[in-house]
């Protein structure tokens, strides 16, 4: 994969992370507000109809009765507040029966799609650096922001390895840049090395730019800036 489609592959797979957390916690939230408007409204009538301060096996099996949520019977507490003198009677539910309530699976869903396409990602990259070229390891090599020009067979290289499809023109204008110290170029420079029999060049010079320009911007770090159209400048982004 080159550097693009790297990044776009680690965005998708921290996405899918963020939605598989925050749908699982959403159904756990959804499910929790249900489960405590059913024990609260269990809770109350079952004291209305007790009209006892006194929970007994009677008062729980009341409750358990007035629950609508059948999962919540006998999994359900109730639980009285003797720090103060006045009764206060409390519904309580673990969260682990709350979350076995919930509705789980579009969470499973998206964690089995991140599980899936970290598996991609991680099949991808190995078979990119076990497919890189020989000859684009070479320490004879000119590499620069994501890009290596190889000495040996005169071909550029993306990161990942793979040989970057350039023109011929293209080709013999990148490997003047890479060829310069600064990787800059003057226009006069450029004009003189690829067509120095044209009196005037400057609009072929500017359409193999503006077509150069989205070629190393979509396999490497790279980009093209120019200076005031006297100079152009291989850079990092």
């Amino acid at each position: 994969m080159n550097m693009k489609k790297q990044r776009f592959a680690f965005i998708v797979l921290f996405a899918l992370i963020i939605a598989s957390i925050l749908t699982g916690f959403g159904s756990y939230n959804s499910m929790s507000r249900l489960v405590s408007e059913d024990m609260d409204r269990a809770l109350a009538l079952t004291l209305e109809e007790q009209q006892s301060n006194v929970i007994s096996q009677d008062t729980i099996r009341t409750f358990n009765k007035h629950l609508q949520i059948a999962e919540l019977r006998g999994k359900a507490t109730l639980v009285v507040d003797t720090r103060g003198q006045k009764f206060k009677a409390y519904a309580r539910c673990s969260e682990a029966t709350i979350f076995s309530l919930s509705d789980q699976r579009p969470a499973t869903i998206l964690w089995v799609m991140t599980v899936f396409w970290a598996m991609f990602i991680w099949y991808r990259r190995r078979h990119s650096i076990d497919s890189v070229p020989i000859l684009a390891l070479s320490s004879a090599d000119n590499s620069y922001g994501g890009l290596t020009y190889s000495e040996v067979d005169g071909r550029f290289y993306a990161a990942d390895g793979s040989p970057v499809q350039f023109t011929p023109m293209q080709s013999q204008l990148m490997e003047l840049f890479f060829h310069s110290p600064s990787y800059s170029l003057t226009k006069t420079e450029i004009c003189d090395a690829l067509w120095p029999k044209k009196p005037d060049a400057n609009d072929t010079l500017y359409t193999l730019i503006r077509r150069l320009k989205h070629v190393i911007e979509q396999h490497s770090d790279l980009k093209i800036e120019s200076d005031r159209s006297k100079a152009y400048h291989l850079k990092i982004k």
